[in-house]
């Protein structure tokens, strides 16, 4: 590698590892509080028992045995309720783990295994977002921008701080929306594949994918006859069919592990889509409980008006795809909503990239560093799950 390329990929590295090192610093030094800010004694423990890493590493150790499930683990949940953790990420811990047993004849390698696999998946995020960076904003900003994603929202970088399948989710995205504005589709096709491998929503990337394609030819529909029109495309494109065959493959696996095709619309309280829109403001949801909600209404508008950003700068892909996932956000009923909204933000970053390289506002993001860390700190003490017998999950 040419040593500039090699510099470079190292400040990237930096950029993705050293907010969480520092994030986990107060854990792993038992520092009490931080700012006033009260820490948890159970140190690292406290950041691996963080939601929902623990029941991704019963996926990761069951393979979604559901006899093995019922005799190792004492969590109160059916069965079912796992087929809401789609197969990727604990798969990659599980194969990290067994490594890790393999090296150190050690029983803690999967829960090391998890945030081996969060930080991995958090240099591939920031990775594909500097090359995003690159391709549509310029060489000259890409790394502030990268910096900024790094730590921003700060919702992103709790869930790259723990064991979240987030990172391998929106690497995965953004990866596949980079190549496909390449126009290799192969590419394009197989990181989707991975997304939707990762996360349910991931097939929401194979709508917006139709819809770049097909809208801009809506109008040839009227010369030309349905035979010829479909024609007009190239079958280059073909490949991001990869996405729904993977969510495909996943409804098969769940079909033999659990004997229902549909297990995931069966897995209880997980899906939290609710008619009409908005429904988030409905305090007595079980998933809300507060009326303090005001901050969403914020989400909302950066996604409304990024949206419209894309669409102006002509950036069809990467507009279609916050519009379809934004609408989306729309009908979710969780007071966690951020974390919901996280695939959308790269490209919203993209989308004020004019705003955010200047002078004020890298002086505002160098302020926001210290709120964004105590908000994280003080996030992962309180985000913890109770575990009565940590063993099954070693």
């Amino acid at each position: 590698m040419h040593p500039s390329r090699f510099s470079k990929a190292l400040i990237i590295i930096l950029i993705a590892v050293i907010p969480t090192f520092l994030l986990w610093l107060p854990f792993i030094l038992h520092i009490p509080e931080v700012f006033g800010i009260p820490v948890s004694k159970n140190g690292m423990a406290t950041v691996i028992s963080n939601y929902d890493g623990p029941l991704y590493l019963v996926v990761a150790k069951s393979l979604y045995g559901a006899q093995y499930i019922k005799e190792h683990f004492s969590f109160a949940l059916p069965v079912e309720y796992y087929a809401a953790h789609f197969p990727l990420y604990p798969l990659v811990i599980r194969v990290i783990g067994e490594f890790l047993h393999l090296i150190s004849g050690s029983s803690f390698g999967y829960p090391w295994a998890m945030l081996l696999t969060t930080v991995g998946s958090s240099i591939f995020s920031t990775y594909y977002f500097y090359k995003l960076a690159e391709q549509n904003v310029g060489k000259k900003h890409a790394l502030w921008l990268t910096a900024v994603f790094s730590i921003f929202p700060a919702r992103w970088l709790t869930v790259r701080s723990v064991g979240s399948p987030e990172p391998l989710f929106v690497g995965a995205i953004i990866a596949s929306i980079y190549h496909f504005k390449e126009e290799n589709y192969w590419r394009a096709g197989l990181f989707g594949a991975l997304a939707q491998l990762t996360k349910s929503p991931g097939i929401l990337l194979f709508v917006a994918y139709a819809l770049a394609l097909f809208v801009p030819k809506f109008k040839q529909l009227a010369r030309f006859s349905t035979s010829t029109w479909m024609r007009s495309f190239k079958l280059k494109t073909f490949p991001i069919i990869l996405i729904p065959l993977a969510l495909l493959g996943v409804f098969i696996g769940y079909y033999f592990a659990f004997g229902n095709f549909f297990a995931y619309f069966n897995s209880g309280d997980n899906i939290h889509i609710l008619f009409p829109p908005f429904q988030i403001f409905d305090y007595s949801q079980p998933w809300v409980g507060t009326f303090w909600l005001e901050e969403v209404i914020f989400i909302y508008l950066f996604g409304i008006v990024g949206t419209i950003a894309l669409f102006k700068q002509n950036q069809r892909v990467m507009a279609w795809f916050v519009g379809i996932f934004f609408t989306s956000i729309l009908f979710v009923s969780h007071r966690d909503i951020m974390r919901y909204a996280l695939p959308t933000v790269p490209f919203i970053i993209i989308a004020f990239a004019n705003q955010l390289i200047q002078k004020e506002m890298k002086w505002a993001f160098l302020i926001l560093i210290i709120p964004i860390f105590l908000f994280s700190l003080a996030y992962i003490t309180n985000n913890a799950m109770p575990i009565s017998d940590r063993a099954p999950l070693l």
